[in-house]
C-alpha cells in the first residue's frame, strides 16, 4: 500500500488516471495466478452432499445462534454499521479533499501520499496494539476510546480546513483505526466457537458492508450540497451513534474483555 499509493499517485500525475488501473490489473492477476498456485487450505475439510437451500439456512441459524443472539456480539454488530460505513468515506474523500486544500486538482500524487500516510499509521497503529494493555484493561475500553477520539478527530477535520492539519488528523484517524481492528477482532474471536467462527464474521462483514451501503451515499450527498469539510461533521455526528452499542457491550463483560498478558 506505501509504494503502491505514492507510485499510483505520481503515474498517474505523469500520464493519465486510467495507467494505474491497468497497473492493478496486472498486479491483480500475478497474485491469482500466485495464490491458485501456492496457498492451501491447511485442516480444512469440506462438507459433501448437502443441499444447496439447506446449507444456507444452516449457515443463517448459526449466525443468529452464535452471533446476534449474544447480546456482546450483537451490540459491536451493530456498532460497526456506524463506524465502517463512516470509515470507508473518510478514507476515500480525504483524497480529494487533500487535493482542494492543497489547491492543485491534478496533483494526483497528493492524493497516493495521503493514501500512503493511512498505511503507514495503520502499521504504527497496529506496533501500538501489544501496548494498549499497559493503558487499558478491558478491550471494550480501546474500542470506546478509539471511537469516541476518532469521533473527534472527524469533526476537527471540518473545523480545521488546513492542508496540513488535515494531514496531520489523516495520521491521528489511522493509528485509530489500525488500533481497533485486532483488539475488536479478538473480542469477538473469543465468543465465537471455532466452528462457526467463519460464519459469525461473515455475517459481522455483511452488518459492516450494510452501514457502507447506507452511509455512504447520505454522507456522499452532504459533501456535493456543503462541501467535504460539512460531510465530515456528518460522518462524526453518525459514527457517535456507535458509542452507546460500544458501552452495551462493555456493560455486558463478556469473558473476552478482559486483556489478559499472553506470552
Amino acid at each position: 500500500m506505501l509504494t503502491g499509493s505514492v507510485a499510483g499517485g505520481y503515474i498517474a500525475q505523469m500520464t493519465n488516471l486510467g495507467v494505474p488501473y491497468i497497473l492493478r490489473a496486472i498486479a491483480l492477476a500475478a497474485s491469482f495466478v500466485l495464490a491458485f498456485v501456492l496457498m492451501r487450505d491447511v485442516g480444512f475439510k469440506p462438507r459433501r452432499g448437502g443441499r444447496l437451500i439447506d446449507e444456507m439456512k444452516k449457515v443463517l441459524r448459526d449466525g443468529v445462534q452464535f452471533g446476534l443472539r449474544k447480546r456482546p456480539l450483537r451490540w459491536l454488530m451493530l456498532a460497526s454499521i456506524f463506524t465502517d460505513g463512516v470509515g470507508i468515506y473518510a478514507f476515500y474523500a480525504m483524497q480529494p479533499y487533500l487535493l482542494e486544500l492543497y489547491g492543485k486538482p491534478q496533483a494526483y500524487g497528493v492524493a497516493g501520499l495521503a493514501a500512503a500516510i493511512v498505511g503507514g499509521a495503520q502499521i504504527a497503529g497496529g506496533m501500538l496494539v501489544p501496548h494498549l494493555g499497559r493503558i487499558f484493561r478491558r478491550r471494550t475500553s480501546v474500542l470506546l476510546a478509539s471511537v469516541f477520539l476518532s469521533t473527534v478527530i472527524l469533526a476537527a477535520i471540518d473545523f480545521l480546513p488546513r492542508f496540513w492539519i488535515a494531514v496531520v488528523l489523516l495520521v491521528l484517524w489511522g493509528l485509530l483505526f489500525a488500533s481497533i481492528m485486532p483488539v475488536r477482532q479478538a473480542y469477538l474471536n473469543g465468543l465465537i466457537p471455532s466452528e462457526q467462527r467463519a460464519t459469525v464474521l461473515s455475517l459481522d462483514s455483511m452488518f459492516a458492508s450494510s452501514g457502507g451501503v447506507a452511509v455512504q451515499p447520505i454522507l456522499g450527498r452532504a459533501a456535493d450540497v456543503w462541501g467535504y469539510p460539512a460531510s465530515y461533521a456528518c460522518s462524526a455526528l453518525i459514527q457517535a451513534l456507535a458509542i452507546p452499542f460500544v458501552w452495551l457491550a462493555r456493560r455486558e463483560k463478556a469473558e473476552s474483555d478482559a486483556i489478559t498478558d499472553e506470552k
